[in-house]
C-alpha cells in the first residue's frame, strides 16, 4: 500500500511542478503573453489524455503480468530524455501564432517523461485495485494533494531559492527516483500475479454489490453497463471546469501579469475543487454550492461590466471565486455519476478527455472563431447548464422533497438571466467598432467615436480593455500627440528635450529613436525631418492597424522602420549580428491590454537595452498601471547601471486629447537631466521607494503590487454605487422627479 500512495503522490507533484518551470523557461520565446502559458496548459492536459488512454488501454486489453514488463521498460527508456532544457532552437521569430512551436518544442523536452507520469495515477489505481482491498478513488485525491504542493511550493520555495537550470536538474532527479518507486510497484504487482497463479484461493476479490445500490455516502454507483449518455456527461462536466480554468487564467492574466503566482493561482483552485469532490461525494452538497454557483457567476457578470477600474484583488477575487464555484458544481457532479471500479480507467479517460476538450476550445478554437476573450463568458454559461443537465438526468432527481426540482429551477432561471447579461456585455464591447482582431498575442479594436472634449471625431486603438493610442481625426488635429504622448510628457521630454535637439548646428539635431511597443504609432508625432525612428512590436496586426487605420506613420516627416517579432529577441539577434543600435532615446512602451512584459524588465533585458544605447541615451519606461507600481524596478534598473532616475507624471487635459500618464527617465546625461523644462516636470524617486530586482530566473509580483488605502477603496466603492444607480430605472426616474421643481422653478 505504502508504495502505491507514494508513487501516486510523488508522480503527482513532478506533474504540477513540471509546468510553471517549463511555462517560465519559454515565456520570453513567445513574446510573454498570456497565451504562452494557455498553450502550455493544452499541452499538459493533452499529454494527460494519452496517459490515461495508454492506461486504459493496456489494462483493457493487456495481461497484468506484461503491464508491468512494459511499463517497467518505457520508464527505463524515458530517462534518456533528461535532463528537461527547452532547446533555444524553437524561440519564436516572426511567427505571428507560435502556438504549434510551443507544442513542438514541449513535446521533444518532456513529452515521453511527461506521458508516463500522466498515465500513473490511473494504471496504479488499476493495480491496486487488483491487489488490495480497497477504494482506489482515494488514491486520486491523494495524486491531487500531491499536485496542489507542488503547485504552492512554486511560487514560494522553488521559485525564490532555485535557478531556472536548478529547478529543472532537481526535477529530472525527481523523475529518475519516481521510475524507481513506478517499478518497485510494478514488482509488487509481478509477485501478486505469481502468488494468485499458484494459489488461485488466494486472489483479492471485489466485494459484491447489487445493481443499482446505493453506496454509503447516498449516491448511486451504477453496476449496469456504462451507456453513451453517461460518458457523455462525464466528457462535458471535465470539459467545463478545464475550460473555465484556462479562460479564467486568460482574463487575469492580460490585466496584470503573466506570472507563475497568476498561472497557479486557478490551476490551484481547480485542483481543490479535485482534491474535495473526489476524496468524498458527501462534501459536494448541492444545497449549498449550486446557489453559490448563481450568486458568484452574478458576480462575474456585474465585473465584466465594471472591468480594469476595479481594484485587483476585486477582480482576481470575483474571478477566482466563479471558477471554484463551477470546477467545484461540475467536478462534485462528476464524482456522483463516477462508476464503479471496473470501469475507472474508462472513467478518467473521459475525464482526461474532457479536460483536453476543453484545453482545445479555448487554445485552439477560441482565438480562431472570436475577436474578443469571449471563451470566458461561454464558460460562464456552460458550466451551469452542465450542472442542471446533471441535476436533471440523475435518478429519482425531481422527488426527494422536492429540493432538487426548486434548485433545478432557480438554476434555470439565473441560466436564462446570464445569458441576457453576457449578450448585452458583448453588444456593448463591440458598440462602434471599425475593426477587431485577436490572434495569439491578444484582442486589438478599433473604434471611432466623437470626443466632446476636442469638439472633433477621434480613432482609438484598444489592446484588450486598455486604450493603446488614439488619433484626433480633423485637420492640423491629425499630427497632435495624445493620451500618454504628451509633449511635457516623459518620452515628450527625452524626445525634445534630448541636447542633440537642442544643438545649435541644425545638422546635429537628428535623433535616432528606438520603440519598443508600436501602438497606434504616436511617438512619430514627436519625431522631427530627420530623425530615424525604429519600432519593434510582436503583434502584426497591431502593425497592421498601425499603418492602415492610423495615420500617425504617413504624416511623420522622420524615417521610420517597424520590426515584427519580440523585442528582446530582435534586439539579441541585431546586437549579435550588425552590433548596437547607437540609441539617443529608447522607450518602451510595450504591455498587453494593461499586463507587464516581465521579460521586458529583467536586470539582464535592461543591460542590453544599454548596450544599444549611446553613453549619453536615455532609456524612457511607460510606468503608468492601475495594479502594477514599476518605480521600485526602475530604481533597481537606475542602481545597477550607475544611472539617475526621474519620474514624469503628467496631468490630464482632455481638450488636447491628453491623459493621465508616468514616464520612468533613466539616464546619465547630466546636461539633459540640468534642463530647466526636465527639471520642472520630473521629480526624484520618493526615499521610501525600495529598489526591487527581477531577473530572467525570478520575479515576485508580490513585491510591486499597488497598495489601496481605505480612502481610495471608499472612492471605488462611492463611484460603482453611481455607476449602478445610472442602470437602475427607479433610480434614474427618483432623479427625474428631483429636477423638475427646479424646471418649474425656472
Amino acid at each position: 500500500m505504502i508504495w502505491y500512495a507514494l508513487t501516486i503522490f510523488w508522480s503527482a507533484f513532478l506533474l504540477f511542478l513540471v509546468q510553471p518551470i517549463l511555462g517560465k523557461q519559454i515565456l520570453p520565446w513567445f513574446g510573454g503573453t498570456p497565451a504562452v502559458w494557455t498553450t502550455c496548459l493544452l499541452f499538459f492536459q493533452m499529454l494527460l489524455l494519452g496517459g490515461y488512454l495508454y492506461a486504459h488501454a493496456i489494462t483493457a486489453w493487456i495481461a497484468p503480468r506484461a503491464q508491468a514488463l512494459l511499463h517497467i521498460s518505457l520508464l527505463g527508456a524515458s530517462l534518456w530524455f533528461l535532463p528537461i532544457v527547452a532547446d533555444p532552437a524553437y524561440r519564436a521569430a516572426v511567427e505571428s501564432s507560435p502556438t504549434w512551436q510551443i507544442l513542438a518544442l514541449l513535446t521533444f523536452t518532456i513529452g515521453a517523461p511527461y506521458f508516463l507520469i500522466s498515465a500513473t495515477g490511473p494504471l496504479l489505481q488499476a493495480w491496486f485495485a487488483k491487489t488490495h482491498v480497497g477504494s482506489p478513488y482515494r488514491l486520486y485525491a491523494l495524486s491531487n494533494v500531491g499536485s496542489l504542493l507542488a503547485l504552492l511550493s512554486y511560487p514560494f520555495v522553488v521559485e525564490p531559492r532555485l535557478k531556472l537550470g536548478d529547478q529543472t536538474h532537481y526535477w529530472s532527479w525527481g523523475y529518475a527516483a519516481f521510475a524507481v518507486f513506478c517499478a518497485l510497484c510494478g514488482y509488487q504487482l509481478l509477485r501478486s500475479q505469481r502468488r494468485h497463479a499458484a494459489s488461485p484461493s488466494t486472489e483479492v476479490a471485489a466485494p459484491p454489490r447489487t445493481v443499482g445500490a446505493s453506496s454509503s455516502n447516498g449516491h448511486h454507483e451504477f453496476e449496469h453497463p456504462t451507456s453513451w449518455g453517461l460518458m457523455a456527461l462525464w466528457l462535458g462536466l471535465a470539459a467545463g471546469a478545464s475550460g473555465m480554468l484556462m479562460a479564467t487564467t486568460n482574463q487575469i492574466c492580460q490585466e496584470v501579469a503573466v506570472v507563475p503566482f497568476l498561472w497557479i493561482l486557478p490551476l490551484t483552485l481547480y485542483l481543490v475543487s479535485f482534491i474535495i469532490c473526489f476524496d468524498s461525494p458527501r462534501w459536494y452538497d448541492r444545497r449549498f454550492f449550486v446557489p453559490l454557483l448563481i450568486i458568484t457567476i452574478a458576480a462575474t457578470a456585474i465585473m465584466l461590466f465594471i472591468g480594469v477600474s476595479a481594484p485587483l484583488v476585486a477582480q482576481i477575487g470575483t474571478y477566482s471565486a466563479a471558477l471554484f464555484a463551477c470546477a467545484m458544481s461540475c467536478h462534485g457532479e462528476l464524482v456522483r455519476a463516477r462508476p464503479p471500479a471496473r470501469d475507472l480507467t474508462l472513467f478518467y479517460l473521459c475525464v482526461a478527455s474532457g479536460g483536453a476538450l476543453g484545453g482545445v476550445f479555448v487554445a485552439l478554437v477560441a482565438p480562431a472563431i472570436f475577436d474578443g476573450l469571449w471563451e470566458f463568458h461561454v464558460a460562464l454559461v456552460v458550466c451551469p447548464a452542465l450542472v442542471l443537465a446533471a441535476m436533471v438526468r440523475e435518478e429519482n432527481v425531481l422527488y426527494v422533497r422536492n429540493r432538487p426540482t426548486v434548485l433545478a429551477a432557480v438554476l434555470l432561471l439565473a441560466f436564462c438571466a446570464l445569458i441576457t447579461t453576457l449578450v448585452i456585455h458583448v453588444r456593448e464591447y463591440r458598440k462602434g467598432v471599425l475593426v477587431a482582431t485577436r490572434n495569439f498575442y491578444g484582442v486589438v479594436r478599433v473604434r471611432d467615436a466623437y470626443d466632446p472634449f476636442t469638439e472633433s471625431p477621434v480613432r482609438k486603438l484598444q489592446h484588450g480593455t486598455i486604450l493603446h493610442g488614439m488619433q484626433l481625426l480633423e485637420g492640423d488635429m491629425r499630427v497632435w500627440p495624445t493620451t500618454y504622448y504628451a509633449r511635457t510628457a516623459g518620452v515628450g521630454l527625452a524626445i525634445e528635450q534630448h541636447p542633440r535637439r537642442l544643438a545649435t548646428d541644425p545638422a546635429n539635431r537628428n535623433l535616432r529613436i528606438g520603440v519598443i511597443g508600436l501602438g497606434a504609432g504616436t511617438v512619430a508625432a514627436l519625431a522631427q525631418a530627420g530623425d530615424t525612428i525604429r519600432f519593434y512590436d510582436i503583434n502584426p496586426d497591431v502593425i497592421r492597424i498601425a499603418q492602415e487605420y492610423f495615420y500617425f506613420l504617413d504624416e511623420t516627416q522622420a524615417h521610420w522602420t517597424v520590426e515584427q517579432g519580440d523585442a528582446r529577441l530582435t534586439l539579441e539577434k541585431e546586437l549579435a549580428e550588425n552590433g548596437p543600435q547607437n540609441f539617443d532615446v529608447l522607450v518602451m512602451d510595450a504591455f498587453s491590454s494593461d499586463a507587464i512584459p516581465m521579460h521586458l524588465i529583467t536586470t539582464e533585458c535592461v543591460e542590453m537595452y544599454w548596450k544599444h544605447l549611446k553613453p549619453d541615451g536615455i532609456l524612457v519606461v511607460n510606468t503608468s498601471n492601475r495594479n502594477v507600481d514599476l518605480d521600485p524596478l526602475v530604481l533597481a534598473m537606475a542602481e545597477a547601471s550607475h544611472k539617475d532616475a526621474r519620474l514624469c507624471e503628467t496631468n490630464e487635459d482632455r481638450n488636447t486629447g491628453i491623459y493621465s500618464s508616468t514616464w520612468a527617465l533613466v539616464t546619465s546625461n547630466e546636461e539633459f537631466l540640468g534642463s530647466l523644462p526636465v527639471s520642472q516636470f520630473t521629480t526624484l524617486i520618493p526615499d521610501a521607494v525600495q529598489p526591487v530586482v527581477w531577473t530572467d530566473d525570478y520575479g515576485s509580483l508580490w513585491q510591486v503590487l499597488r497598495k489601496y488605502d481605505n480612502s481610495e477603496i471608499d472612492a471605488w466603492i462611492d463611484e460603482q454605487k453611481e455607476w449602478l444607480r445610472s442602470y437602475l430605472p427607479w433610480s434614474r426616474a427618483d432623479e427625474a422627479e428631483d429636477s423638475e421643481p427646479e424646471a418649474d422653478a425656472e
